[in-house]
């Protein structure tokens, strides 16, 4: 369901149509431009996060079809999740004066700094699959992300039974959504008194990395039962070790997000299910909410775009 009131994409969508100069003021107080310049800047290069692209691609083509002006989509992101990369990306993407930038944090206390910066200089700011550091007012949109963990860790629980030994894959531990997902799973095992968590591992949102943290893990815990995941590539890898093992049907895997290699391990049948954010509309509103920052319009603080829970029934649907 998505939290904003409908007369404030009224109000964005009032910008007129007709040729103007460089920058016109309608009626309803609103800017239009002729072109606008639009940054993005996951946390690391990732298929997630190319989903997230196409979503923002879209909001373009559908800005451009509705306002007439030209939308350009800069899409930069770190080669590893690191702060001190993205930050640089941000750094330069600021000194370009674009027409906003929507970023995902990799650590808010990291990146404040940065973000500080990008609001002295006027630039709008919008976060997506992250909520903003403590005290500061930048528009934000995702998911729930503890219900997320929570639809997942509860369904392994489910699937054991109630009881058995359980590991976590954490991601990108100072990554807002990572570590609240992380924190949720815990809570939902800490409910249960046969469920014990024998095992963490961190993959900084890498699929080769979640494969080896997994292998590890499971070569250190052989009664192990079951996974579930904090970001969308711990999964991915987990799958593969669990095939690599010859584990299948013998440690349960519920996984996150709906990247394709994550269907296929639910088709296959490695994993039983996986609570999926929706990375398309977080990049479609993304570019949507700095353009309408851009115009001069308000907008909502926060924009929930939703879970899904995907299982083999529903997978090709």
């Amino acid at each position: 369901m998505l939290r904003f009131v409908q007369s404030t994409v009224a109000s964005a969508l009032l910008v007129a149509t007709a040729a103007v100069p460089a920058v016109a003021q309608d009626d309803a107080g609103t800017q239009k431009k002729d072109s606008y310049r639009f940054v993005i800047i996951p946390k690391v290069v990732h298929p997630w996060f190319d989903k997230v692209n196409d979503g923002a691609q879209m909001a373009a083509a559908a800005i451009e079809a509705q306002s007439g002006s030209s939308v350009q989509i800069d899409y930069s992101a770190p080669q590893s999740a690191d702060v001190v990369q993205q930050n640089q990306i941000l750094e330069s993407s600021i000194a370009t004066r674009p027409d906003g930038i929507a970023i995902d944090l990799l650590d808010p206390a990291g990146n404040r700094a940065s973000l500080e910066d990008a609001q002295y200089q006027e630039i709008p700011l919008t976060l997506f699959d992250s909520v903003p550091p403590e005290g500061m007012d930048i528009p934000y949109i995702g998911s729930d992300f503890c219900e997320q963990a929570k639809i997942a860790s509860r369904r392994l629980v489910e699937l054991l039974d109630g009881e058995g030994q359980v590991a976590i894959m954490m991601g990108v531990p100072s990554a807002p959504n990572h570590s609240i997902r992380a924190e949720c799973h815990r809570e939902v095992f800490a409910e249960h008194d046969g469920i014990e968590v024998v095992a963490e591992g961190i993959d900084n949102d890498d699929i080769q990395t979640a494969q080896k943290q997994a292998a590890a893990i499971m070569q250190a815990n052989p009664e192990l039962d079951g996974w579930v995941a904090s970001d969308a590539a711990g999964p991915v890898g987990i799958g593969q070790a669990i095939v690599e093992a010859g584990k299948e049907g013998e440690v349960q895997l519920v996984g996150l997000d709906n990247l394709n290699e994550m269907l296929d391990l639910i088709r296959d049948g490695v994993a039983d299910s996986s609570s999926a954010s929706q990375p398309e509309l977080q990049g479609y509103w993304s570019v949507m909410l700095l353009w309408q920052q851009a115009t001069g319009a308000p907008v909502p603080t926060y924009i929930d775009t939703g879970n899904a829970f995907i299982t083999q029934d529903n997978v090709d649907g």
